[in-house]
């Protein structure tokens, strides 16, 4: 497994962690990833193929943290956990299960429960902010 595969089949683990992988989640993925990876839609798509066979044969989250570790310096994972809210609130709701996944999964990366809080503050205001952006349908 690759650190690039690594990264993208976690944001796929977030994505189903309440059994829900919803079109607007699958959106988000190729969004991070591209805008990560600097890779087109064709790129993504099969990146995101990759990361969900991945996904599905990796046991537990520690087998990707390890391998998101060896590529993601420290300074870089509060940026990743944004990246993983992004994909979770995508859908507009938060379950236990996601909350229960980004404990764990920040710990996993050496970061805090805080850092977590804070990555999720920060998509959730820009989320707002880009809804209040929006115009108003008539």
């Amino acid at each position: 497994m690759t650190g690039e595969s690594a990264v993208a089949a976690l944001l796929v683990r977030a994505a189903r962690a309440n059994d829900d992988y919803n079109p607007l989640q699958v959106a988000a993925i190729d969004a991070v990833l591209s805008r990560r990876f600097g890779l087109g839609p064709w790129d993504c798509a099969a990146l995101r193929a990759k990361a969900e066979k991945v996904e599905s044969a990796t046991g537990d989250s520690v087998h990707l943290t390890r391998a998101i570790k060896d590529v993601l310096p420290l300074e870089e994972r509060p940026a990743y956990l944004r990246d993983l809210w992004e994909v979770i609130l995508a859908d507009g709701q938060r379950h236990e299960q996601e909350d229960g996944l980004m404990r764990l999964v920040s710990n996993l990366l050496g970061l805090r429960d805080r850092d977590s809080a804070h990555a999720r503050q920060y998509v959730q205001a820009r989320m707002t902010e880009a809804d209040d952006q929006r115009p108003l349908a008539r």
